[in-house]
């Protein structure tokens, strides 16, 4: 007996998601994407087998093609495929706004629209990422009262959170533990039967409200722990000091593991799961403890792209440059050899610059080796190397990009024009190495003298 899932939101979660689980015996899957003018061309491009991302994604172009070319996969964007589906994914994107409040409208308007097609004892799972409370209050009233089922009784609603990470999409799904947060006994041996069949570590089942504070949490503590290595770079950038040094002698004890410093922090998660969880909190309890350290530790990660514009202007003093200057932004992706621009740090960069610049007749172009031009408007974006660093004045590592950690220094002086300057951001190069060569160097977490 075929067992039909419907997986909403073809993303860095809805992708992977739903060719692991097509590429089980007696399991089909069916796709569903918006036809809009940014991400309606994935339709046509997964029908025929090809994988969208751009970047380094170990198994899943080969894992697409089979699954499309045996017939157990395809993309539509029509929800009436939810009529006879066993299993209902919901994979989309859940944002915060300017004050950092949840935008639910893509969950609450798939929400509405699946209730429509739902058939009697179907489970939906949520994947996506949302602030505790969500998945009691807002995603299970709109499914019983569109579908005038019960859940439950007439329908089971988990919550089962993605922990995907760009460059490891697959092996982050299947080698990672599960979470199951389903509403009833019912609803959890489903979420467990379907993940069983891909999962290959344990599956933990636990109430909806506590997998929904697992989530934020769990995001939440690694930005907090970015936030304290970023604070300490600027505390041994003002020492003079290598923060890199110092936490490579920190992390030598085997009970220690410091997080490094850098550019900033990007991609949809962490940028935003801190402000779900307080969301949540002020939302959907008596509020007796305000938070504070999660916010202050974001503030602070938001500022390290201001910072690396700082470390410009203490570079572009010492070159006694003003004016006339051309900037290439070397990385525009959130992370290393993948193509996601969402909250990249690079953006940040570039804004700050634009707004203190711009009276100063900059010319600004960025390089990336994955990122589409579809995907990021901020600057004139290139994939030749050699037109970004070209009579360039200054440039800006804000992404650890493996194919900048082999450039040859003294091919790209000769290439850049008197005085070239580097902006660090990601601990790409050596200082005492590129100063030998003649560059203007600063790097976060290291003084300028030292």
């Amino acid at each position: 007996m075929t067992v039909k899932i419907v997986v909403i939101g073809m993303g860095y979660v809805g992708i992977p998601m739903a060719v692991l689980l097509a590429d089980v015996e007696d399991f089909h899957v069916t796709g569903i994407q918006r036809r809009s003018k940014r991400s309606g061309w994935k339709i046509d491009w997964l029908n025929s087998g090809k994988n969208p991302f751009e970047g380094v994604e170990p198994g899943l172009d080969d894992l697409i093609a089979r699954v499309v070319e045996n017939g157990k996969f395809n993309v539509t964007d029509k929800y009436d495929v939810i009529d006879d589906a066993d299993f209902i994914l919901v994979d989309v994107q859940t944002p915060v706004d300017e004050k950092r409040i949840p935008r639910y409208e893509s969950l609450k308007d798939v929400s509405k629209l699946l209730a429509r097609h739902l058939k009697k004892g179907a489970t939906v799972i949520i994947e996506s990422t949302v602030a505790p409370g969500t998945t009691d209050n807002i995603v299970a009233p709109i499914l019983e009262k569109r579908s005038k089922m019960k859940r439950g009784e007439d329908f089971y609603l988990v919550f089962s959170f993605e922990r995907v990470m760009p460059g490891k999409l697959i092996e982050y799904i299947t080698d990672f533990p599960r979470v199951i947060g389903g509403g009833c006994d019912q609803a959890n041996e489903n979420a467990k039967l379907l993940y069983g069949k891909v999962v290959k570590k344990e599956l933990q089942v636990t109430d909806t409200l506590t997998a929904e504070l697992t989530k934020c949490i769990e995001n939440t503590y690694r930005d907090v722990n970015i936030a304290f290595a970023n604070e300490m770079a600027l505390i041994a950038e003002d020492f003079d000091r290598n923060i890199f040094e110092i936490i490579d002698l920190i992390n030598h004890r085997h009970d220690r593991m410091m997080h490094h410093p850098g550019s900033g922090v990007g991609g949809h998660c962490l940028t935003k799961d801190p402000h779900l969880l307080v969301y949540g909190h002020r939302t959907y309890t008596e509020n007796k403890y305000e938070s504070e350290i999660l916010l202050k530790s974001r503030n602070l990660n938001d500022f390290m792209p201001e910072h690396m514009v700082e470390l410009l202007e203490e570079a572009l003093k010492v070159a006694e440059k003003y004016d006339n200057l051309k900037i290439a932004l070397m990385g525009v992706a959130y992370k290393a050899d993948c193509d996601d621009t969402r909250n990249t740090p690079s953006e940040r960069i570039v804004l700050f610059l634009k707004r203190r610049y711009h009276s100063h007749n900059l010319e600004y172009i960025a390089h990336d080796p994955w990122v589409r031009e579809r995907d990021y408007k901020e600057t004139e974006l290139t994939a030749d190397i050699d037109k970004a660093i070209n009579d360039a004045d200054v440039l800006i590592f804000a992404t650890n990009h493996k194919q900048y950690y082999s450039i040859n220094l003294d091919e790209l002086k000769e290439k850049m024009r008197d005085k070239p300057i580097i902006i660090d951001g990601r601990n790409i190069f050596d200082k005492k190495v590129v100063e030998n060569k003649g560059f203007i160097y600063r790097k976060i977490g290291e003084g300028s003298n030292h």
